[in-house]
């Protein structure tokens, strides 16, 4: 999560327990909204395609255009929203997804259809910044790592939203119509959450200039860059690849939505199973390399063995998801090895989108050629394998950097 420096308004808690339950809503919403376009675009990608008359391939490009913008924005978001305040950022965010969504919902043409996806990476760039200022304003300290867990999980409960309910109403009344009605619960959003955000706010003087990732930071970046790519690819095509192996699309959205619930839970189990970890790299590099026999099995699936479809979206959601989160509690765990909280955040979230960004035209462009489904499935498992190697690389890195500093104080003692 990209951390924005202690809230600069500390406000009293809200006390009711109606408001205590909305403002957790809300949290959660500004992080389901954003992903849900992801999702979407993966479940209703066999409507998209039929509709529009597209090559599969090209769903990579609505994938690109969010979060290659998110990509660029979320180094300076934090900075932003310090500046800028809560209430309006949460404004920003809810408005982008309203205009976003209702922009899919009637834009008739591909071209502006990416433009209009476009839109959501302000809002993906926004999402952890603003949640966590207001975590910070008005959540008792004794309950914010519990607020931190929910708001984290609407990143999931997007998949499961998409995956249940997505291709049911496009079904019954059309994709657009499932993309539209987003637009008006984020348009209410839009105008309700300011009422739980602080009326006043003393911008930070916090500045918008990148710091340079020391070698442990490019590692992770790196790491988290290569499981982008993966992950986007995967989920944005598993439906489109089911259907050409003789699935249903309303079946084969399904499989987003329990590649959601797998991923929620992989959350819960091994989140917490890192913080007991001297080093998280070694569980990284496990976790990568489990999701790429996810993907090999994915890759031997056919009309006659659906099976492996389901066992692959089991298997990227329990193990691919979770890497995320685990890097970001390895940034807030170890500010000494790769540097302040904010910056190495933002860092690691845009290096994450950025993988986000370029996985589904990348896949895509590999399933137009000679290649097709296999060679883009195996492209896959290549760009995990590096991922892996690199985060091996990342814990020889780690064991060097911590007898450095073992060897410091006796070296200071000589």
């Amino acid at each position: 999560m990209t951390g924005t420096g202690n809230a600069t308004t500390t406000v009293p808690s809200l006390q009711s327990p109606l408001t205590h339950v909305t403002l957790r809503v809300v949290l959660m919403a500004a992080m389901t909204l954003p992903m849900l376009v992801l999702y979407a675009v993966s479940t209703l990608g066999p409507f998209i395609t039929r509709d529009l008359g597209i090559e599969a391939g090209l769903l990579g490009y609505f994938v690109m255009s969010s979060f290659g913008l998110a990509a660029v924005l979320s180094p300076w978001a934090g900075a932003f929203v310090d500046r800028t305040g809560s209430r309006r950022s949460v404004v920003i965010l809810f408005g982008a997804i309203a205009a976003a969504f209702g922009l899919i919902a009637t834009v008739p043409h591909f071209p502006g259809l990416i433009a209009a996806v476009a839109v959501c990476g302000i809002a993906q760039a926004l999402a952890n910044p603003v949640t966590n200022l207001l975590i910070a304003q008005r959540i008792p300290p004794a309950k914010k790592a519990a607020a931190v867990g929910l708001k984290q999980a609407g990143v999931q409960v997007a998949a499961l939203f998409a995956g249940l309910a997505l291709p049911g109403i496009a079904t019954a009344f059309g994709w657009r119509a499932a993309f539209g009605l987003i637009a008006p619960v984020a348009a209410v959003l839009a105008v309700c959450a300011p009422l739980l955000t602080p009326g006043e706010h003393t911008p930070r003087g916090v500045g918008f200039r990148l710091a340079r990732p020391n070698r442990l930071l490019g590692l992770l970046i790196a790491v988290q860059f290569s499981v982008g790519v993966a992950l986007s690819g995967f989920v944005t095509f598993l439906p489109s690849f089911a259907t050409h192996q003789g699935m249903p699309p309303a079946q084969a959205g399904s499989m987003v939505a329990v590649f959601g619930a797998t991923g929620i839970l992989s959350r819960i189990l091994l989140t917490p199973l890192s913080a007991r970890l001297r080093d998280e790299s070694p569980l990284l590099a496990t976790l990568i390399v489990l999701a790429a026999f996810a993907i090999v099995v994915t890759l031997f699936a056919g009309p006659a063995s659906h099976w492996r479809l389901w066992t692959g979206a089991v298997g990227l959601g329990f193990t691919a998801v979770a890497t995320n989160a685990i890097a970001m509690g390895m940034l807030v765990r170890d500010t000494s090895s790769f540097g302040s909280v904010a910056t190495t955040s933002g860092l690691v979230s845009a290096a994450f989108f950025a993988g986000l960004a370029v996985g589904p035209p990348g896949y895509g462009a590999i399933v137009a050629s000679p290649g097709g489904y296999t060679a883009a499935w195996i492209a896959l498992i290549g760009v995990l394998l590096f991922g892996c190697a690199l985060a091996l690389a990342l814990q020889a890195a780690r064991r060097g950097h911590d007898a450095r500093l073992a060897m410091a104080p006796s070296r200071g003692r000589e």
